[in-house]
Order: structure tokens, then sequence, then C-alpha cells
């Protein structure tokens, strides 16, 4: 796949795809659980916003990676959670209304958090002179158009024609998997002569990343005395992030065109599944114990 192919039109497309199956499992009630029960939404929504991206900071400087993968390794944990964290949690007996509703208002707020979080990691570690600039305006209109869109006609859809969203979700949720492989493939295949050295410097900085994030979610859901599903599914949604979104932010000529900052994303996301299949595994287990 030619690399102007993958990011000009496989990659929006992919996401248009990926988005849309998170609008068809969504409805108004999901954003009025903020004020319903806001406690748990608010406590995932600091764990996301602004820890994860901290733990991503202390991570880069610790594992001293180059300047590239590690803003790359900061986009990743800037952005959301995804449709695969909403499957996971729903497989691992998390509550499944609380990741859904967490994703949606993720996505909202990283419109704003994403190029700011970006430009000043950027500037920290590429330095003054050389660092990659988002366009703060340009990048919010952008990411309005490639995510809040298509969850926008993915409601509508669910709203006026329920029954079809409802037998429609599960082949989405297939499709969806499949692009996001096919996502990580193509911008793995654009480094491939970078790959192994790729894997050996950011690929142990991506799983510390994942695991540390998966243990703040659960340490700071069960300090805060949420309930069990609560905790289950806050542990994923902070742990699991969107891969398709970072892998685009980086790749898209008018936002960072820069492919080695989409490995780190490409990396975690394929970390990701192999700690989530373990959380869902511990999920039941924990369920099985103590409900």
């Amino acid at each position: 796949m030619e690399a102007s192919v993958f990011t000009a039109l496989f990659l929006p497309v992919a996401l248009f795809v990926i988005m849309l199956g998170m609008g068809l499992s969504l409805t108004t009630d999901h954003f009025k659980q903020v004020l319903i029960t806001p406690k748990p939404v608010f406590i995932g929504l600091c764990l996301q916003i602004i820890a994860l991206p901290v733990l991503a900071w202390i991570i880069a400087v610790a594992f001293r990676l180059p300047p590239e993968l590690a803003v790359g390794l900061m986009l990743i944990a800037a952005c959301p959670g995804g449709p695969t964290s909403n499957l996971i949690s729903h497989l691992a007996q998390g509550d499944t209304a609380l990741s859904i509703t967490l994703t949606a208002l993720s996505s909202v707020l990283v419109i704003i958090a994403l190029p700011f979080i970006i430009n000043y990691s950027s500037l920290y570690f590429i330095g003054e002179g050389q660092f990659v600039a988002l366009p703060v305006i340009p990048t919010i209109l952008q990411i309005v158009v490639i995510t809040l869109i298509p969850v926008g006609i993915g409601m509508i859809l669910k709203s006026r024609f329920p029954r079809f969203a409802e037998r429609s979700q599960k082949s989405v949720k297939i499709v969806s998997a499949v692009f996001l492989a096919l996502v990580i493939v193509g911008a793995l295949a654009r480094e491939k002569e970078n790959l192994v050295g790729f894997f050996l410097l950011v690929g142990f900085a991506a799983l510390a990343l994942n695991l540390a994030s998966m243990a703040v979610g659960y340490i700071g859901a069960r300090v805060t005395r949420l309930n069990l599903s609560q905790v289950r599914a806050i542990t994923v949604e902070v742990g699991i992030q969107n891969g398709t979104l970072g892998i685009a932010v980086a790749t898209a000529p008018t936002l960072l065109n820069n492919s080695t900052m989409s490995i780190p994303a490409a990396i975690y996301s394929l970390i990701m599944f192999g700690t989530g299949a373990l959380i869902i595994l511990w999920g039941n287990l924990h369920h099985r114990r103590h409900g």
C-alpha cells in the first residue's frame, strides 16, 4: 500500500467506520449520565486526560526515547479510548455504559487537549526551532471532522433506526477490528526498514505505558471507592487507546505528517490487544469471585 493512498484514503475511511460504529452504540442518555452519576465519570476522565499524558512523559524520559518516538508516545497517551475499549470492558464484566460514556466524553475533550499536549511535548523533546507544531484551530476542526461527525451520524442512525443500529453493531465492530488491524499493519509497513530498531527502542516503553496506565486506572478507581464493575471499566478505558486516531494524526499531511511518530501508536495498539485479553480473563475471574 502506497503511503499516499494509506494516509489520503484508507486511513480516513478506517477511522470513519470505527467512529461510526461507536456512534451506533451511543444515545444522549450516555451524556446525561454525567449529571446523574458524575463521580465515576469525573474520575475516569481525570485519569485519561491528565494522569495518562503525565505517565507517558515520565516513561519517555525514563527510557530516553529518541525525540520523534517520545512525541509519538505522548500522542497515543493523548488519544481517547475507542470502540475497542468498550468491547473489552463489556467482555471483562465492566460497566459498559460508563465505558461508552468515558469514550464519548474523552473524544470530545481530546479535540482541545491533543494539540496542546503534542505541541508542548514536541517543544520539550525535539527542541525549539525544530519541533513539529500542530496548528490548534485547524487541528481541532480536522479532529471534529474525523471523529465527532461520524459519531454523530451513528447516533442519528441509532435514534431514527434503532433496530437497524442494533443489528449493525456486531458487524460494524468486526469491520472496525479488521480496519484497526490493517491500519496497524499499514503504519508498520511504512517503516519496515526500521521496524526491528523501533520495536527495540519503543516496545518496552509502550508496554510500560500500557501496564502503568491500567494500574493507575485500577488504583484510582479503587481508592475512590467505586464499585467493581466501574473499576474494571476505568481500568480498561485508561489503558486502551484509539490507536487509529493516533496514527491518523501522526501521518496526516495536514497534521504532523511524520510516519515515525505513528510507530508508538501502532506498537501500543498491538500490545493492548494482548493485555486486553488478560484484562478480560481477570475481569471474568474477579466477577465470579466477587460479583
